[in-house]
Parts: C-alpha cells; sequence; structure tokens
C-alpha cells in the first residue's frame, strides 16, 4: 500500500469534518469518503480499530481500545444503541461518547457500507441492526 491511501482518507475525513453540521452531520463524513473512494468502514468496536476499504488501498486508523486484556461482551441491546444512535444525531456527544454507547449497548462491530448508505451494527451472537442515512451534498 502506498501513502497515497492514507492521503487520500485523511483528506476525505477533513473535508468531511469541515461539511458536517453539529447534529446529523455523520452523512457528511460518509458521502465525503464515498466521493474519495471509500466504499466500506468496519469499526471493531472494543478495539477502537476502523478498517477503511478503498479503491487507494485499504488502511487501519487504531484509537484507543475500550478493552485491554479479558473483558465480556455485553448483551445486545437494539434500545439502548438506537438511543445512542440519536443522541449521536442530535448533536448530543463526541464520538468516543458513541463509541462506548454502543459497546455498552453490545455491539462489536459495525459496518458502514457507502454505496447502499447503510450502517449495521453486530453483537457478539449474531444479533444485527442496520440505519439508512440519507444522501446529501457537500459545499
Amino acid at each position: 500500500m502506498t501513502t497515497d491511501a492514507i492521503n487520500h482518507l485523511q483528506a476525505a475525513m477533513e473535508r468531511g469534518a469541515a461539511a458536517r453540521p453539529k447534529a446529523g452531520g455523520f452523512p457528511y463524513l460518509a458521502e465525503s469518503l464515498r466521493q474519495a473512494g471509500v466504499t466500506h468502514c468496519r469499526m471493531a468496536v472494543p478495539a477502537n480499530a476502523f478498517l477503511y476499504l478503498t479503491e487507494h488501498g485499504n488502511v487501519v486508523v487504531q484509537g484507543e481500545p475500550l478493552v485491554t486484556g479479558f473483558a465480556l461482551a455485553p448483551q445486545f441491546d437494539e434500545a439502548a444503541l438506537i438511543a445512542a444512535l440519536r443522541a449521536d444525531q442530535a448533536g448530543e456527544t463526541t464520538f468516543p461518547e458513541f463509541v462506548r454507547a454502543c459497546w455498552d449497548a453490545g455491539i462489536v462491530w459495525y459496518d458502514v457500507d457507502t454505496a447502499v448508505r447503510t450502517c449495521t451494527y453486530y453483537g457478539a451472537n449474531g444479533d444485527s441492526y442496520t440505519e439508512d442515512y440519507q444522501s446529501v451534498s457537500l459545499p
């Protein structure tokens, strides 16, 4: 992989962050990523690690892990996940707070598909919840 993939991803993230409003901002980031050739964003929640699948090469972004050592995975709680999503969509949480709320709701990974504009959240036992996000135009 060349640094070209990383440069494209970083530029898309910066463009998406600049365009996104405080509330309802995720579709702007996702659209910027899609336009930059990102097809999927996969987040391993307890590891706080993203895998971006892009036409320029695949890129991993490692954040601060939520869990180290041994830990029990929380049970999937769709109502808690939806509450976390709505709080994030309303601009009431930071991204780290959202990731923690996902973990607390039993989400072990999620996948954003930028082509069909969906985000699917998965629990340890195969439970899942899929949410569509709207199409937006970037300035």
